[in-house]
């Protein structure tokens, strides 16, 4: 059945384009950004920083980089956690699993099942103190910002439509799970066997692509039917725009 899905997911793929969108962000919600900002560079480490990794001292530290990727926080409650959404977790790889897993737990997280082994790495899952879901896999050879993971009843249509529109190389990671690789970090979508609701407002509020120029992408996610929910617009020295994406996974298309 395995390799039969495989299959189906690799044929839905074949006219898939061959660019890949840079993976930019993930948008999450807390009470206090600077509070969650200070909470996943203690356990997941990675680099606090502001706006644009800008210097200027009136922006707020509101965001967590990991390479290139960063875990940017919208300073409010939200209003549930991540699973039962469209995007059940994130996966930060790191070395100390069970180290990183008691140190959440004390520390205002919890621990969302046993740790156990998949394909020969360590993986646990833990909750943010938000309500995040966050797995911890230690996979050697990607450190840092992981993989993101999605949930959906038409899990083989999803990827195909992230590839479709935001591009990505089709793979099996670790030869067992399909999935798109952006290079610095994996796209997956497991099935759920019942409806999941929009990500918006909710601890895992959006994911976010970069483009060069972000009027030819408006113009090719349009001519393929991506509904856009803001046009493009400028914020501070950027322009943006978000559409949504299947299952209700709002999305950000960011021009740097």
């Amino acid at each position: 059945m395995k390799s039969l899905l495989a299959s189906i997911f690799m044929c839905a793929l074949i006219q898939a384009p061959a660019f890949a969108a840079p993976y930019d962000h993930i948008h999450l919600a807390a009470d206090s950004a600077q509070e969650a900002v200070n909470w996943y560079v203690k356990h997941f480490g990675g680099v606090e920083s502001r706006f644009q990794r800008s210097t200027d001292t009136t922006l707020p530290i509101d965001r967590v980089y990991f390479g290139d990727i960063s875990v940017i926080f919208f300073d409010r409650p939200p209003t549930a956690g991540s699973v039962g959404s469209a995007i059940d977790h994130f996966g930060i790889s790191i070395a100390n699993v069970e180290d990183v897993v008691a140190r959440v737990v004390a520390d205002g997280g919890k621990a969302l099942g046993n740790i156990v082994e998949f394909s020969g790495m360590k993986v646990a899952f833990v909750e943010d103190p938000w309500g995040t879901k966050v797995e911890l896999i230690d996979d050697g050879n990607l450190r840092g910002m992981h993989h993101l993971h999605l949930a959906s009843p038409n899990p083989t249509e999803t990827l195909a439509w992230y590839q479709q529109n935001f591009g990505g190389e089709a793979g099996q990671f670790a030869n067992a799970l399909p999935g798109l690789n952006y290079g610095d970090v994996w796209l997956f979508v497991a099935a759920s066997e019942t409806a999941v609701a929009p990500t918006q407002g909710r601890s895992f509020d959006h994911l976010g692509w970069r483009f060069a120029d972000l009027d030819v992408a408006t113009s090719q996610l349009k001519n393929r039917g991506v509904s856009f929910t803001m046009e493009p617009r400028a914020f501070r020295n950027i322009r943006i725009a978000f559409v949504e994406g299947p299952d209700g996974v709002r999305i950000e298309l960011v021009e740097s």
